[in-house]
């Protein structure tokens, strides 16, 4: 198998991780599914039932919510496809806990770290990877400073795994765009 990595992007329910999971079921039959979400209030728990609920059973299961590419080095290297849903709550994971106020180069430095070592397992693999990430540049400016760094720095780290993947899709209205 070729390694190689596809970049999902969208905004809100744009129908990224529906069809993350369905490139995945169709690449491989083995699956390593990377949850990055924390359930940290009942309408997040909810959404993390739905999401389970709509994965194949057969898929492994990992979830981390931090030091990502650390977790999934420490899982047996089997799997066709590692799928990655999403870069977007990992950036949350990693730059909320900043001490306040949030400049922008220490969330840029939270979340480099992350992306970078996520490119390091990449490489080690043999397996396709497919991240999910929210495009979070099409909206209005966030009114608050907090806000503001956060969209930066994920616009980056989307700029930078868009720059290096095989093939970036964008979703809109559940519509996969082929942009690279």
């Amino acid at each position: 198998m070729t390694r190689h990595f596809t970049l999902v992007l969208g905004g809100a329910r744009s129908g990224k991780s529906s069809h993350a999971q369905k490139l995945a079921a169709e690449r491989g039959t083995t699956v390593l599914y990377v949850a990055t979400a924390e359930a940290g209030d009942d309408e997040m728990a909810t959404r993390i039932a739905a999401h389970r609920a709509h994965r194949p059973a057969h898929w492994q299961t990992l979830e981390a919510n931090r030091n990502v590419g650390m977790a999934i080095r420490s899982q047996p290297n089997h799997c066709q496809i590692v799928l990655i849903d999403c870069l977007t709550l990992l950036a949350n994971n990693v730059i909320g806990p900043l001490p306040e106020p949030v400049t922008e180069e220490a969330a840029t430095r939270a979340l480099q770290k992350e992306v970078d070592e996520l490119m390091n397992v990449y490489h080690e693999s043999g397996a396709e990877w497919i991240i999910v990430s929210n495009e979070v540049g099409l909206g209005l400016v966030p009114p608050y400073p907090l806000g503001r760094v956060y969209r930066d720095a994920l616009g980056r780290a989307n700029q930078q795994l868009a720059a290096i993947a095989d093939e970036v899709i964008l979703m809109v209205a559940g519509l996969p765009m082929k942009i690279k």
